[in-house]
């Protein structure tokens, strides 16, 4: 079963203006081949779908605790998207109705990469590609094969840091929310690959890591990693859990830091990231999010809340 925290795996700062071109871009790396949505799907039902787990535990944890992780990676890039795609928050912006929507007050919208992020989603994320193609089922592989899906999963892992790394040459140096989602996956996802090969490597003596990093440009060129690489994320995996996905540090630990990135040794952490702050992403009445008139709907989350906090109420 999954545990939900209100935090994102990193705090993203705010977007100094809305560009929902850039946001379309980050989509790539939500619903795009290579994307999130895909490292998701592929780990988590080849967790699912793992035989003789527990005569596997080592490599059966690994995927589980890393499979957990992506579904955070999913909730950042769609936060990211839609700070992008909505701007900064403008104080008060929400506590009034919407006005006069005769004057045409999205008319931009009309001209945007993906014009259905507003008409359809609001400004949202949804599982698409930076065409607006959607993510869909074929992009999962679970054979029940260990090496076969391991070495499908180094791969993917592969192609996604490439992806990272051409969406993030596609955002401007003011894009700033969707380049720190970069950094910081580029991070995390170079250590997907490694643990993935050096599982790979457990299991079969081949030194795949050597083939580390592809495409090979090495992290610390990147300014939004820096924080990441500094603080010993690189030589982090986490189990996501309390007790449990232990056995991997048969994979990860007694190794050491890919050449090119801060040495060290390889550590498991028990439980997850101290995250971050979700960014509240300010409603806009004229576009109907989360109303019109939203006023009566946020008094009466307000009782609600009061309610709740005075044990009077619930907030399910």
């Amino acid at each position: 079963m999954f545990l939900r925290v209100d935090k994102l795996q990193i705090e993203l700062p705010a977007p100094k203006r809305q560009d929902p071109n850039a946001g379309a871009a980050l989509q790539e790396l939500l619903g795009g081949k290579y994307g999130e949505m895909s490292t998701l799907g592929n780990y988590l039902f080849q967790s699912f779908n793992f035989r003789s787990k527990s005569k596997l535990k080592p490599f059966y944890h690994l995927v589980a605790a890393i499979t957990a992780e992506e579904l955070g990676h999913v909730e950042l890039v769609s936060n990211g998207v839609a700070m992008l795609n909505n701007g900064p928050d403008v104080p008060g912006q929400d506590a009034k109705s919407g006005g006069d929507v005769s004057g045409g007050p999205f008319e931009k919208m009309q001209d945007i990469r993906s014009a259905a992020s507003f008409f359809s989603h609001g400004g949202g994320a949804v599982p698409v590609n930076s065409n607006s193609m959607s993510w869909n089922v074929d992009m999962v592989t679970t054979t029940g094969n260990v090496v076969f899906d391991l070495l499908h999963n180094f791969h993917l892992e592969c192609g996604a840091r490439l992806h990272k790394l051409r969406v993030y040459e596609s955002l401007s140096s003011s894009d700033a929310t969707g380049r720190a989602v970069c950094g910081y996956l580029l991070v995390r996802g170079s250590v997907h690959a490694h643990a993935y090969a050096l599982a790979l490597k457990k299991l079969t003596g081949v030194a795949i890591e050597q083939m580390l990093p592809t495409p090979n440009i090495p992290l610390a060129n990147i300014p939004e990693c820096q924080p990441y690489l500094a603080e010993g994320s690189h030589r982090r995996l986490y189990t996501f859990s309390t007790g449990d996905y232990e056995a991997m540090r048969g994979v990860w630990e007694g190794e050491l830091a890919l050449p090119g990135d801060p040495p060290g040794d390889l550590v498991v952490v028990e439980g997850m990231p101290d995250g971050g702050k979700i960014h509240d992403l300010a409603g806009q009445p004229s576009a109907f999010s989360p109303d019109y008139a939203p006023e009566e709907m946020m008094e009466i989350a307000q009782r609600l809340t009061r309610a709740a906090h005075q044990g009077a109420g619930s907030l399910s």
